[in-house]
């Protein structure tokens, strides 16, 4: 038996057919797109499509020769337009051409020519499409030269544009000027110019804002500071010391006009913010402070005393002096300060330091018990001049205290060696030459001192010799020379020479200093508590002896004829090698060497113009002889 098979129909998948169906209206759809557009455009092939316009001309079915004749005759705006610029009440007018621009109907036709053909298929239709439906308005195509407008806006600025001004505070004379700041204002060119490119573009009339930036002063107004120094300069500004004393300088009074002329304005930043302050210049009042400096600052003045060699106390012989010194920061800020509250009477910052040794001071707190060492020297001879100065410099000494372990300054006690001091003028060695100056006499001073520190056994720090040997300072109470006396002497010639010695001891030194006018003497005392200590001393006396050199005669314009002055003596030149040992309870303290190297010195004769043979003249008066005389 023969079967027989059919084959059964295939079932067709749903998703293809939908996807087939879509395909084929995809075509039908672009085809019917292609077809229109390119339809359309033959239609309107040359000319432009309908509802397309240029600023609100209606181009439509014009060619793009029509249409730029057509929108040249009748858009106007570049001409008749008006653009306004505005600065509060102030008002600007200018036409689009006055500001560079220019309108091209034929670029401007082309654009509208274009619309519909340009953006691919779909881009064109939908073009037409908006044209034909809506209607479509083509910006018009303008050249905006920028730099008219640029400049155009330039002349705007002369008379928008304004400096910031600071507010400011001056003087005439004594008069307070005040005049308020200013808010500047700058015109902004480029910000403008984008809003005005915007306008133009809209081809209609319209205001354009001006862009102005605004910059504040940091100081408007100084009217309270103003006020400030009116009340500054309401009085004179007066200047004194706390805590006044008789006898202190002051005060210092600086009238208005003076005041005026320190008045100063600054600006101090204070956190972000400038703080404008007024008040006196700190460079003019630290002028002023420092020439007061000298007289306010002192250092401090122990009391002076006399030992009562009878009760073995104390006796106050000047009260002591309490130091200052001015601190001309503190006080610049003082005044300042003052003056800004009203106040015209102001105190200057000083700082005091009380003395070591006060008035009440008494002989056991000082540990001054006893006479621990005294010398005396003989000035035979002496001229007035020379004698005055002796009593001028002992006086600076007598009374005065130092401090255990003080290095004590001689030429710091002494002071200005001047004529308003009470010094006169005398011989004195200086330049290799014996002259006159004012002073002489002062190392009969320093040499007493010397001798008496030297044998006293206290340590002696700095010590200068004279040039050559002074016959004053060897001679004996009977008026002999003693040359175990050479090698001990000292000067002084402050500040570039000094005699210096240190009190070693833990308790406090009381110097005293007689002058005997009618004897001749000066005689220096030291008071304290001793120590046990003792002085040995050896010298060479001098030796290496070399003589003086031959006398010199000068000519002298102020002596008369055949008169003859000798002015400087001559001595031999010599060495000494003086050594002292201090024994202190039987046992070396310590020991030291004096070496003293003495030139030899010539004899000195003036004499007037026209004298014959001066030397023959002064051997007859025994004035310069020569060595060998």
């Amino acid at each position: 038996m023969t079967t027989l098979s059919y084959p059964l129909p295939q079932r067709q998948n749903p998703m293809a057919l939908i996807i087939t169906a879509l395909a084929g209206g995809l075509v039908l759809f672009f085809g019917a797109v292609i077809v229109w557009t390119l339809g359309y455009q033959l239609l309107y092939a040359g000319r432009i499509f309908p509802g397309v316009s240029v600023a609100g001309v209606d181009l439509s079915g014009l060619s793009p020769n029509d249409a730029a004749l057509k929108l040249s005759q009748t858009l106007s705006y570049p001409i008749t337009g008006k653009i306004l610029f505005r600065d509060g009440e102030k008002i600007w007018v200018a036409s689009p051409a006055e500001l560079g621009m220019v309108f091209d109907p034929s670029s401007s036709a082309l654009a509208a020519y274009h619309l519909g053909r340009e953006g691919g298929l779909f881009g064109a239709l939908a073009g037409q499409i908006r044209a034909r439906g809506v209607g479509a308005d083509v910006a018009p195509v303008i050249i905006f030269d920028q730099r008219v407008a640029y400049s155009y806006l330039q002349r705007i600025g002369t008379e928008v544009n304004r400096p910031v001004v600071e507010a400011s505070l001056r003087l005439e004379g004594t008069n307070v000027v005040a005049e308020p700041g200013q808010v500047g204002r700058i015109l902004n060119l480029d910000a403008t110019l984008i809003y005005l490119g915007g306008q133009l573009q809209s081809f209609r009339d319209g205001e354009v804002p001006l862009v102005i930036q605004e910059a504040a002063p940091t100081t408007l107004d100084v009217s309270a500071q103003a006020e400030a120094a009116r009340r500054i300069l309401s009085q004179p500004l007066v200047l004194s010391l706390p805590n006044y004393r008789e006898g202190d300088p002051g005060p210092w009074t600086y009238d208005v006009p003076v005041v005026a002329n320190m008045i100063g304005v600054s600006r101090i930043d204070n956190g972000g913010q400038t703080e404008v302050r007024v008040g006196l210049d700190p460079a003019a009042l630290r002028g002023i402070l420092n020439d007061l400096k000298p007289f306010v600052d002192r250092l401090p003045a122990n009391a002076k005393f006399i030992f009562n060699d009878a009760t073995l106390q104390l006796e106050l012989l000047a009260s002591s002096q309490v130091g200052r010194e001015m601190d001309v920061e503190a006080s610049i800020t003082a005044i300042n300060d003052a003056l800004l509250r009203g106040e015209h009477t102001v105190l200057l910052s000083v700082a005091e330091q009380q003395p070591a040794a006060q008035d009440i001071a008494t002989a056991a707190e000082l540990g001054i018990t006893q006479l621990v060492g005294q010398q005396t020297s003989f000035f035979y001879g002496s001229s007035e001049a020379r004698i005055q100065n002796i009593v001028a410099a002992s006086e600076r000494y007598h009374g005065v205290l130092v401090a255990p372990g003080e290095t004590f300054s001689m030429g710091s006690q002494l002071g200005d060696v001047s004529l308003e001091n009470g010094f006169a003028e005398a011989l004195i060695i200086y330049g290799g030459r014996t002259i006159k100056g004012v002073g002489g006499g002062v190392c009969q001073v320093s040499t007493t001192l010397f001798r008496t520190v030297f044998f006293a056994g206290f340590p002696v720090a700095e010590r200068y010799s004279h040039a050559y040997r002074v016959s004053y300072y060897e001679m004996t109470q009977s008026g002999d020379r003693d040359s175990d006396l050479a090698g001990l002497d000292a000067t002084v010639y402050f500040p570039l020479v000094d005699f210096k010695f240190t009190n070693d001891t833990p308790y406090w030194m009381l110097m005293e200093t007689y002058v005997d006018v009618g004897a001749r003497t000066l005689t220096w005392k030291l008071y304290s508590t001793s120590d046990g200590r003792s002085v040995t001393w050896e010298t060479t006396g001098p030796v290496g002896i070399v003589p003086a050199t031959k006398p010199i005669f000068e000519e002298n314009p102020e002596l008369s004829k055949n008169q003859i002055n000798q002015v400087d003596y001559a001595a031999e030149g010599a060495d000494v090698t003086v050594t002292r040992t201090v024994l202190r309870d039987g046992a070396v303290y310590f020991a030291d060497t004096f070496k003293t190297h003495y030139e030899p010195w010539s004899a000195v004769c003036e004499y007037g113009p026209g004298t014959e043979d001066p030397a023959k003249q002064a051997k007859k008066k025994e004035l310069c002889l020569s060595p060998s005389s």
